[in-house]
Parts: C-alpha cells; structure tokens; sequence
C-alpha cells in the first residue's frame, strides 16, 4: 500500500523560494512517474511537473520551466520540487502524486492531468504574499 506526504510549505513572499518534498512509503520509487500539482480554491488541480525515476525524464508546465526543477532521490525515497522567484501565482494547496500504470511520456501533445495520476498526498500549503 503506497503512501504519499508532502512537506515544506509556507509562507513566504514574492521572490522567495522554497523546496517541497513528497515522501513515498511502502513503494519502491526506483521506476516511478511522479509529479507536482497545484489547486487554487474551488479550482481543479493544474500539473506543474513531472519525473520519471527510471530514466530522469523531465516535464515541466509553461508557468514552471526556468524557476522550478524537480529532482528525486532513492535512497531517501523522496521526491523533491525546489521552487524560486516565487510569484502570488504558486499560492494555494500543493500536491504530490503517483502514476502506477501506463507511460509518463507528459507534453505538449499528453497534457499533465491529475485524473491520469492514482495515488495522492494530503497537499501542502503554500502562501507568497506581494
């Protein structure tokens, strides 16, 4: 039974950084698709970034690419979403998640779906005040 927790969220202001990690229990990371989501309130969970394990794929949204990177690490079985220049815009619920079957092949032509993704955590509050 696989187990999903995010950390490293708070408060912060805009130009700021943070780094959120994803601990994943009682799964084996070592060939995994996993990736970071955002949801403002009353709004549905937007895809910001992706990562599969077995090959160091990298998928990044528009709004992500040259100030976040997403990185993992085995040992610890973590993933991990170091976040910098941080604008208003990254505020609201962060979430880690798992795709357990099917290709982590995320781009232009495969959009970054939270229905495509079967294993959640409780999310993480993130807050960049202006």
């Amino acid at each position: 039974q696989v187990h999903l927790e995010e950390s490293g969220g708070g408060s912060v202001q805009v130009g700021d950084s943070l780094r959120l990690s994803c601990v994943v229990s009682g799964y084996s990371i070592g060939s995994t698709c996993l990736a970071w989501f955002r949801q403002r309130p009353d709004q549905e969970r937007e895809g910001v970034a992706t990562l599969y394990t077995g090959n160091g794929f990298k998928y990044y949204t528009e709004s992500a690419k040259g100030r976040f990177t997403i990185s993992h690490d085995n040992d610890r079985s973590t993933m991990y979403l170091q976040m910098n220049s941080l604008k208003h815009e990254a505020s609201g619920r962060w979430y880690c998640a798992m795709k357990s079957r099917g290709a982590c092949l995320f781009g232009a032509s495969r959009p970054l779906l939270s229905a495509d993704f079967h294993d959640w955590g409780q999310g993480t509050q993130v807050t960049v005040s202006e």
